[in-house]
């Protein structure tokens, strides 16, 4: 009887037990699954290269073993499993996104690099906010914006990003031109004069504010300040409404070439005191001179003395050192190799990849530029370094995008338009970098819908 009551209790005991293990399963599956996914998305963040991620556990499920920061850094001495790259570049008419483009291939050519997906982006405010967050692992950026970025001052207050730079790339260059029946020959001149400043909230804008700002001069001193972009600006110059404008891009500027077929113009230097004091205070500013007598840069009589801003490849310092070597020797490569596609990346010598950068060169690059400097061999040819390939516009624009909102519709973007065979920007556009308390996006400040770089 005994024998029977126990065996009739282990019985129920096991029925229970299977009955609640049914239950659990159930459970535990969906648990489960939720985990994987989480998971997953974790992953797909983690894998790339150089992502920081705010949730270190994403970190931690890096699918090459590294946990980012220090830990990264210091397994790069050993190698690692190849990475994947998000590369996040501007608007698909821009320069930014061919350019893109154009490395996708170069750097899939490197054993530590698995793939590279380009994305299109809202430019500089949302490529450093990505890389922030671990959504991008390389981006171009103007060196205004990354300054900025580095310092946690403007838009990036009290959120210093840790980024650190592959390479400087080419200038965006301030170009102020007048009507020749103006009179205006230097910034000081403007005083009294209707002036085109680029849309509100918008780079050029700000470069605009800036040089004035630096001649002693503000908005109060014009007798028309235009909010209008390069489209606009030509028009009211050539319908006598605007004496001068100011651009910002590189050289040349079609709409600047446009206007110059129907209206006689002159170029204003940004020179003497007034570069001065703006590269004293704005240290992301550098000299640049427009040449006489090159055709494909405006065929001018006189060389123009102006500033310009640069632009930079950046990483996140706890990319691997291994790989931000072999991307800096790669992109170093690609660019004396004679078959550089776009044009803004014929505009700079490749020599001054590691020269005047305002945000720190990443270890690993800076150990391909040390061994490049000592070998005789990577000698330059002391070509123009500013020797324009073609006619394209290289502006910038660093419009504030929340990097939240960088989805599938961007990637969508860059699926659309095949960056590797936009070989360069046919119009220009407004440089739109926000301000305090503007609202502009990316869409919005583009001029007429033209290029984002």
């Amino acid at each position: 009887m005994k024998l029977r009551t126990g065996m009739l209790i282990a019985a129920l005991g096991l029925s229970s037990t299977l009955l609640v293990g049914c239950g659990d399963d159930s459970d535990e599956q969906k648990k489960q699954a939720d985990e994987n996914q989480q998971t997953s998305q974790e992953s797909s963040t983690s894998q790339y290269a150089g992502g920081t991620s705010d949730s270190d556990e994403a970190e931690s499920t890096s699918d090459n073993g590294q946990s980012g920061g220090e830990d990264n850094q210091q397994a790069a001495a050993g190698g690692g499993e190849p990475v994947n790259l998000i590369f996040g570049t501007g608007g698909t008419g821009g320069s930014y996104y061919p350019i893109g483009g154009a490395l996708k291939s170069v750097f899939e050519e490197s054993d530590l690099v698995d793939g590279v997906q380009v994305v299109s982006t809202g430019a500089s405010v949302q490529n450093i906010n990505n890389i922030t967050d671990g959504l991008n692992q390389v981006a171009i950026v103007m060196s205004d914006v990354a300054y900025d970025a580095v310092k946690g001052q403007n838009q990036f207050e009290g959120q210093a990003a840790d980024i650190q730079a592959i390479a400087g790339l080419y200038p965006n260059v301030v170009q102020v031109v007048a009507t020749a029946d103006s009179d205006i020959q230097s910034i000081a001149d403007l005083k009294g004069k209707r002036v085109g400043v680029g849309k509100v909230g918008s780079g050029v804008e700000q470069s605009a504010a800036k040089v004035l700002e630096s001649a002693g001069l503000s908005y109060d001193d014009l007798a028309q300040v235009s909010h209008t972009g390069y489209a606009d600006s030509v028009t009211e110059m050539s319908n006598g409404n605007l004496d001068a404008a100011f651009f910002t891009s590189g050289v040349p500027n079609s709409s600047i070439t446009g206007l110059m077929q129907s209206t006689d113009v002159t170029f204003v230097p940004v020179s003497g005191d007034v570069a001065s004091t703006l590269l004293e205070k704005y240290p992301y500013y550098e000299n640049y001179e427009i040449p006489a007598g090159a055709p494909e840069r405006y065929d001018l009589g006189d060389a123009v003395n102006t500033v310009a801003i640069r632009n930079i490849m950046i990483v996140p310092s706890s990319m691997r050192d291994d790989v931000a070597e072999d991307l800096a020797k790669r992109f170093h490569d690609y660019l004396e190799s004679g078959n550089v596609s776009v044009g803004a990346l014929k505009q700079f010598d490749p020599a001054t990849m590691d020269k005047n950068l305002v945000v720190p060169v990443h270890p690993g690059a800076k150990a391909f530029y040390e061994t490049l400097s000592s070998s005789e061999s990577t000698a330059t040819d002391g070509g123009d370094v500013t020797n324009a390939g073609d006619d394209s516009d290289l502006s910038e624009e660093t419009t504030s995008m929340p990097a939240n909102e960088q989805a599938a519709t961007t990637e969508a973007d860059g699926a659309e338009a095949d960056p590797a065979k936009q070989t360069s920007a046919e119009t220009p556009e407004d440089n739109a970098q926000p301000t305090e308390g503007s609202d502009t996006s990316g869409g919005d400040n583009a001029q007429d819908k033209e290029p984002q770089s």
